[in-house]
C-alpha cells in the first residue's frame, strides 16, 4: 500500500516561516481533541523548538509517511481567524506575490497574535462618570466645549464608555479628559470587550448637500451593483464631492446589515475622513493603522473581524482584516504608491481590494482626481466601470493654473517677487495660502565653503539633511545622524554653510516675512507627536492659520475651504527623474496640490515656479489637464511595452560586500535562461540607482513580459530555483512583482 493511501486525518499546516510549503501534522493527542476547522491558530513542532501555524485544510491523504507525521501541541483559538473566504484571498495574493503561505497569512494577523498567544479577552480602558459629573449643569463648561460634548458622551452611557469610542467619537481629547478628570467629573474604569461596540449614541444627522447630475449618476450605478462584484473608478476633479458619494454607499451597505472597508493612502487622511464618516453615518468608524498602539489595534481587528464594526477605516493593511459582512470595498487615492507594501510581503492593497471583491461578489471602488495609468486603462478597456465627476461640488470652481518662471528672479526665501505679492494680497483680505515644498529638514546640504567637504551619510550613498532644531545631520534613507559639526571635519575650518531649503528653514523664512501671520508647517517631523496633525489641521479650519506649509502630507485629500492661493516650489527635480513614473507622479502632485485652492465659494489660482516653463509636462498640463496628459503618457507607455501594455518584476539582492549582489543575480539570469520563455525578457544585473542603503550594497534584475498569466508561469517556476541557490556573505534576495518603485 502507498503512502499516499494510508487513511488518517491529516491536518496541513502553513508554518511562520520563509518556506514556501505547507506541512504535514496528525490531530492531538488528547481523548477530546478540539474541533479542527481551518483558519485557526495552532502550535506546532517545528524542526527542534516550536511554531504558531495556520490550519489551511483536513485532508485523509498525505504524501509523506504517516508513521514519521507528529501531532499538533496545541488548538490556541477556541473559532477560526480566517474564514475560508479570507485564506482564499491570502492563498492567491502568496501565490501571485511569490510570498511563502506562512509569511503572508502572519502579515494579515495583529502582532500578538503571530505568537503563541490565546486571544485576548481582556477588559479595555474607559470612562465613567462621577456622582459630581452626573449631577454637573453642563452650561457651567459654556467655556471650556471640548470639557462639556465628552462630559456629555460620557453620562450618556452610565456604565462608562470605552476610550476607543470616544476617540472614534471626538477625536484626540487627552487634554479635555485629563481636566475632567482634575475636577472629579470623570473617573477611569474597565469594560468588557463586547460592551464597546454601539457604546455610544448615534450623532445627530448631519445633512448631506443636494447631490449633482454626476453625484447622483455615480451613487446610483453603484448602488445596483451591490451584492454582486463590479470594480468601478470614480474619476473626479478635486472638490468634485467623491467623499459625499462614498458616504450614501457606505450609507446604503450599513442599512442593509453589511460592511464597509474604506482604505485610505496615509495615516494622515483617516482623522479627516473619521469626521466626516462619523458626522453623517450611524455608529462609529474602526480605525486599522500602525499609529495606533498594539492593544487597540488588535482590539479594532477583533471587532471587524466579529462582524460588530460596521464601517472599518483603514491603511493598506486593513485589506486583509476579516470582514464577515462585506459588502463594500473603497480605494481612496488610488494612485497612490503608498499603498504598496515596500518591504517584506510586497502586494499592493489597490490591486488586493479588487481581488477580495471579486472573491466575496461586492463592488469595488476606486477613487482619484489623478487615476493611475494602469487604473484608467482599465476603465478605458470596459473592465472597469467610468464614473466621472468632471466639476467641483457646490459654489467651488477649478482654479487657475499658471507657471512662474523664476529664472534671473531675485528670490527671498525660496519665493519670487511676484509670489510673495500674491501671498500679501490673500493674506491681507483673510484669506489662506498653501505653500508645497516636498523636502522637509532645514537644508538639504552642508558644507565646507574652505575645502568643499560635503555631510555624506557613512552608510548610504547619499547626502545628509541638516534639521537644526535638533541640531544633527540626518540621512532620510536609514535613518543616521550625526551631531552638528562647529569646524568642518575635514579642514577644521569654521565657515559651515547650509545650501538649500527644507520645511524647517522654508518656515523660519516666511516668519520674518510674514511676521503677523500664523504659520502651519506639515511634515513628518512636525506632526510625529501623536494627536498633533489632527490639532493642527483643526487650526487651519478654524481660521487661525493664514499660510501653510509641507510636504506630499498636506497634498493628500485635505479639504481647506480658506486656501485661495496654492504655490508649488522645487518640483523642477523630479522633471527629469530617471524612473518612468516619474512623469505620472509629478502631474499628479501638480494636480493634487492645485485642488487644495478654491474649494468654497473663493475662486483658486495656483502658481508653479518653475525654471523650465517650456518642458512638454508642464505645458501639456496647462492646456489639457489631467486627462490629457495621462492619454499622451498611455501612448508613450503602449509604444516603450511599459505598464499597463506590459508586466514586470524585480529581483533585487543586497549584502555587505559590493560584489556579492551582482554575481548572485548573474547566476539568478543563468537560471532564468535556463527555463526557456523567450517571451520573457530579462535586463540586467546592473546596480540599484542608490548602490549603497544602509551599509549593504544592492542590484536588481528585471522581468518583462506583455503577457501577465505567462510572466506569472515564469516566476514560480524561477522562484522554486532561486531558493535554492547558495547565499554567501549575508546576501539577501526579494521578488517585487507590479513593482511601483525602481530604488
Amino acid at each position: 500500500m502507498s503512502l499516499s493511501s494510508a487513511p488518517a486525518t491529516i491536518l496541513r499546516v502553513a508554518v511562520s516561516a520563509p518556506l514556501a510549503e505547507l506541512f504535514d501534522y496528525l490531530p492531538p493527542l488528547s481523548s477530546s481533541p478540539p474541533r479542527l476547522l481551518p483558519g485557526s491558530r495552532l502550535l506546532v513542532p517545528f524542526g527542534r523548538g516550536k511554531r504558531v501555524g495556520i490550519l489551511m485544510a483536513v485532508v485523509t491523504r498525505t504524501d509523506q509517511d504517516p508513521a514519521r507525521l507528529k501531532p499538533i501541541e496545541l488548538v490556541l483559538d477556541p473559532y477560526p481567524l480566517f474564514t475560508r473566504s479570507d485564506l482564499r484571498l491570502i492563498e492567491w495574493a502568496a501565490a501571485y506575490y511569490q510570498e511563502p503561505l506562512g509569511e503572508a497569512l502572519f502579515t494579515a494577523l495583529p502582532a500578538r497574535l503571530r505568537r503563541p498567544e490565546p486571544l485576548r479577552e481582556e477588559r479595555v480602558p474607559g470612562m465613567r462618570a462621577t456622582p459630581e459629573g452626573l449631577g454637573l449643569d453642563l452650561r457651567t463648561l459654556a467655556r471650556a466645549p471640548r470639557q462639556r460634548e465628552l462630559l456629555a458622551l460620557v453620562r450618556a452611557h452610565p456604565q462608562g464608555v470605552a476610550l476607543v469610542e470616544l476617540t472614534s467619537r471626538l477625536g484626540d481629547g487627552r487634554a479635555a479628559l485629563r481636566a475632567l478628570r482634575s475636577k472629579g467629573l470623570v473617573t477611569d474604569c474597565r469594560l468588557d470587550p463586547d460592551t464597546t461596540g454601539g457604546a455610544l449614541p448615534a450623532c445627530p444627522a448631519v445633512a448631506g448637500p443636494t447631490l449633482n447630475t454626476d453625484q447622483r449618476t455615480a451613487v446610483a450605478t453603484i448602488q445596483d451593483a451591490l451584492g454582486s462584484f463590479r470594480p468601478f473608478l470614480i474619476d473626479g476633479v478635486t472638490g468634485s464631492g467623491k467623499t459625499e458619494v462614498y458616504i450614501r454607499l457606505i450609507g446604503s451597505v450599513m442599512a442593509a446589515g453589511q460592511q464597509a472597508l474604506v482604505l485610505v493612502p496615509e495615516i494622515g487622511l483617516t482623522p479627516q475622513l473619521q469626521t466626516r464618516f462619523r458626522e453623517r453615518l450611524p455608529g462609529s468608524v474602526t480605525l486599522l493603522h500602525s499609529a495606533l498602539s498594539a492593544g487597540e489595534r488588535e482590539r479594532n481587528w477583533h471587532r471587524a473581524a466579529q462582524g460588530q464594526a460596521a464601517l472599518v477605516l483603514g491603511t493598506r493593511s486593513a485589506i486583509f482584516v476579516p470582514l464577515p459582512r462585506l459588502g463594500l470595498i473603497l480605494v481612496d487615492e488610488e494612485h497612490d504608491a503608498s499603498l504598496k507594501q515596500q518591504e517584506g510581503f510586497r502586494y499592493s492593497a489597490r490591486d488586493l481590494a479588487v481581488r477580495r471583491g471579486q472573491l466575496t461578489g461586492c463592488p469595488v471602488v476606486l477613487g482619484s482626481a489623478t487615476p493611475s495609468l494602469e487604473t484608467l486603462q482599465n476603465a478605458r478597456t470596459g473592465r472597469y466601470g467610468w464614473l466621472r465627476l468632471p466639476r467641483r461640488a457646490g459654489p467651488a470652481r477649478t482654479p487657475t493654473i499658471s507657471l512662474l518662471d523664476i529664472r534671473h528672479q531675485p528670490l527671498r526665501a525660496g519665493l519670487s517677487p511676484v509670489l510673495r505679492a500674491q501671498m500679501h494680497d490673500e493674506i491681507a483680505t483673510g484669506n489662506q495660502v498653501l505653500l508645497f515644498l516636498n523636502r522637509r529638514g532645514y537644508a538639504p546640504l552642508f558644507t565646507c565653503h574652505s575645502c568643499g567637504w560635503i555631510g555624506e551619510c557613512t552608510h548610504c550613498d547619499a547626502r545628509l539633511t541638516l534639521h537644526l532644531n535638533q541640531r544633527r545631520l540626518w540621512c532620510h534613507h536609514c535613518g543616521w545622524s550625526r551631531a552638528l559639526p562647529d569646524l568642518c571635519p575635514a579642514c577644521s575650518g569654521s565657515d559651515l554653510r547650509m545650501l538649500g531649503r527644507g520645511t524647517e528653514r522654508m518656515e523660519e523664512d516666511l516668519r520674518a516675512l510674514f511676521p503677523h501671520a500664523g504659520i502651519a508647517r506639515i511634515d513628518r517631523d512636525s506632526t510625529r507627536r501623536k494627536g498633533e496633525l489632527t490639532r493642527r489641521l483643526g487650526a487651519i479650519r478654524r481660521g487661525e492659520v493664514q499660510i501653510l506649509l509641507g510636504t506630499q502630507m498636506l497634498a493628500k485629500g485635505h479639504d481647506f475651504p480658506g486656501v485661495t492661493l496654492a504655490g508649488i516650489l522645487e518640483l523642477d527635480q523630479s522633471l527629469y527623474a530617471s524612473d518612468f513614473r516619474a512623469p505620472e507622479r509629478t502631474a499628479q502632485l501638480i494636480v493634487q496640490v492645485a485642488g487644495r485652492a478654491g474649494r468654497a465659494e473663493r475662486p483658486g489660482r495656483v502658481v508653479l515656479q518653475t525654471r523650465h516653463p517650456e518642458h512638454p509636462l508642464l505645458q501639456s498640463l496647462l492646456r489639457e489637464g489631467y486627462g490629457g496628459f495621462a492619454a499622451a503618457a498611455l501612448h508613450e507607455r503602449r509604444a516603450a511595452e511599459l505598464p499597463p501594455f506590459a508586466h514586470l518584476a524585480l529581483v533585487r539582492a543586497e549584502a555587505p560586500g559590493a560584489a556579492e549582489p551582482t554575481r548572485f543575480l548573474r547566476r539568478a539570469r543563468a537560471l532564468a535562461e535556463g527555463l526557456t520563455e523567450p517571451r520573457v525578457r530579462l535586463f540586467g544585473p546592473v546596480p540599484a540607482p542608490m548602490e549603497r542603503r544602509a551599509g549593504r550594497y544592492r542590484a536588481q534584475l528585471l522581468a518583462h513580459s506583455l503577457e501577465r498569466p505567462l510572466l506569472q508561469a515564469f516566476l514560480t517556476r524561477w522562484c522554486r530555483d532561486l531558493r535554492g541557490l547558495s547565499r554567501a556573505g549575508g546576501l539577501r534576495w526579494s521578488l517585487d512583482v507590479d513593482p511601483q518603485e525602481m530604488l
